[in-house]
């Protein structure tokens, strides 16, 4: 890659590139110190010629003209370090930048790194993400979020059980999953650093499938058995823990047990009143007033403070009882089990919450929402084959017209036209595309 010099140049444009991400990375002077510490002056130079996207390492080779095993070498110390995503298909490894979220930051705080400065690192990514308003927005703007929230299947009405899907089945997602592994919730281990972290349990961070595989290769997570993972689930629950999924219906990668003090995305709901920041469940919490006797057990528990006492005259008594915040309600069901007397039910919502399909189905809605589809196309338009430009042109196709036209009207332009026209070739058929 020729010489790098260690100038603020080399990391401002890393910067732009995290920036161009579907989840963002707005510009601030603890961002620029995080880079720094995290990358070296070469290796921040490299992240910046990655794509979002997975592509084949020896494209990447001559992309930034270095010899392929130089590069191999590069990129795993990279990969240990959870700074990038690599992947094997077919005797062929793959690399893609992290971002910020969900990347890097879980990366550096899902194993005790002793040859890290995590005190030093804590303290600036409290500083960005937790009390920036501008990075919460960026990451949660729009309507498409990373994550979503599992109902517990405990708090569910008996006749209910059967129309509840696999994908909103914690306990199927994990079944089901062909590789488990677990880390410490990298929230709670960061709080620790701040010396403001709960006392909830931190080995609790479930990563699924290829995702599992792939960080418990890289030492970032601990294989774990199926069983293992699910009597984590339970002690979470019994902790008081909610259950935070990959926002998708097909191949979940993690479920993250999460507590309203100390999760990242819980924070932005309560610190900048970002509603949407964890997309619901299809359920929500019910309270009988005529049975609740304002014990205030289930308000405290709530991650979210979507529960509230109010007190007032009730059969010509003075009494309390607890009511629900809608638009705060994830329907998560732990305000359930801290409920004896039957007041706090859980029952459906009037609209039904469908999360995408896949990944790619959820990068690119969530491009479309952001106003980054440009960037998700320009930047990887390298990595992308015709099948999944396909793909793109088809969840567009999808979405409401005002939608379709947001993602469109900013890339009005031959280049589009023409990637429009290829991927409407190659069929509609197509189905062979890295989810």
């Amino acid at each position: 890659m020729g010489h790098v010099v260690n100038h603020p140049k080399t990391y401002r444009l890393l910067q732009q590139r995290l920036d161009r991400q579907v989840t963002g990375a707005p510009d601030a002077p603890a961002l620029q110190q995080i880079l720094r510490l995290l990358f070296r002056p070469e290796e921040a130079a490299l992240a910046s010629a990655i794509p979002t996207g997975f592509m084949a390492l020896p494209k990447l080779a001559r992309k930034v003209g270095m010899a392929p095993d130089a590069l191999d070498a590069m990129i795993t110390t990279m990969a240990e370090r959870g700074l990038v995503f690599d992947a094997e298909h077919e005797g062929q490894r793959y690399v893609a930048l992290a971002p910020v979220v969900i990347g890097f930051f879980e990366f550096t705080f899902m194993r005790v790194r002793p040859d890290a400065p995590m005190q030093e690192l804590s303290a600036l990514f409290e500083q960005y993400m937790f009390q920036n308003e501008d990075f919460a927005r960026a990451v949660f703007a729009g309507n498409t979020q990373i994550g979503r929230s599992l109902v517990r299947e405990e708090a569910l009405p008996a006749d209910d059980h059967t129309e509840v899907l696999d994908w909103e089945r914690a306990s199927t997602i994990v079944k089901h999953a062909r590789a488990h592994a677990v880390s410490l919730c990298a929230c709670r281990h960061h709080a620790e650093h701040q010396e403001h972290a709960c006392d909830r349990p931190q080995r609790t961070c479930l990563t699924l499938g290829g995702a599992a595989e792939t960080l418990a290769r890289r030492g970032i997570a601990e294989r774990i058995s199926g069983s293992e993972a699910m009597a984590i689930l339970e002690q979470s629950k019994e902790a008081g823990l909610a259950q935070t999924g990959d926002n998708v219906q097909r191949n979940v990668s993690y479920i993250c047990n999460c507590c309203g003090c100390c999760c990242g995305m819980m924070s932005a709901i309560r610190r900048f009143e970002l509603t949407n920041a964890i997309v619901t469940s299809n359920y929500i919490a019910n309270i009988d007033p005529a049975r609740c006797t304002g014990c205030s057990k289930c308000v405290k528990a709530c991650p979210v403070g979507a529960l509230k006492l109010v007190t007032g005259e009730q059969n010509g008594k003075r009494r309390g009882w607890v009511v629900r915040d809608e638009k705060l309600c994830l329907g998560c069901g732990v305000c359930y089990s801290q409920c004896s007397k039957g007041a706090l039910t859980l029952q459906k919502r009037a609209q039904r919450v469908l999360p995408p399909e896949t990944t790619f189905e959820r990068v690119v809605t969530m491009a479309v929402e952001r106003g980054k589809l440009g960037d998700l196309l320009f930047d990887n338009v390298e990595g992308l084959g015709a099948q999944a430009l396909a793909r793109v042109v088809q969840i567009v196709e999808k979405l409401p017209p005002t939608q379709a036209l947001l993602a469109i009207t900013p890339l009005r332009s031959i280049y589009l036209a023409g990637v429009v026209q290829a991927a409407r070739r190659v069929g509609a058929g197509s189905a062979d595309v890295i989810e």
